[in-house]
């Protein structure tokens, strides 16, 4: 059994930056695609941003491209979300996935991710 554990949320001002993290407790992810999503309240959990098994094919929301940077490194298990440039709708919890085979086309349905983690609240004061 996979374990996802965030981490780096917090509290940050309009145009500040956070960076996430998402370790894996248990076992080897270097094959799994990783994803993050996140839910504000009231809103159903929406896509942010995934990344393939080697890291290299990355697919970005529309509301973060050009602002947020995944990345992984699967020597330490673990998956990052570089977030910059915060905006106050960006807060929500935020949360890892992990999954197996999940192509381009299927990277923004949270039903494709195998794994996820308990989420990190990030909240960007204005």
């Amino acid at each position: 059994q996979v374990h996802l554990v965030e981490s780096g949320g917090g509290l940050v001002q309009t145009g500040g930056s956070l960076r996430l993290s998402c370790a894996a407790s248990e076992g080897t992810l270097s094959s799994y695609a990783r994803g993050w999503f996140r839910q504000a309240p009231a809103k159903e959990r929406e896509f942010v941003a995934r990344c393939d098994s080697s890291g290299s094919s990355i697919v970005y929301a529309d509301s973060v491209k050009g602002r947020f940077t995944i990345s992984k490194d699967n020597a330490k298990n673990t998956v990052y979300l570089q977030m910059n440039s915060l905006k106050p709708e960006d807060t929500a919890v935020y949360y890892c996935a992990a999954g197996i085979g999940i192509g381009i086309s299927w990277a923004k349905e949270a039903k494709r991710y195998h794994f996820w983690g308990q989420g990190t609240q990030v909240t960007v004061s204005s």
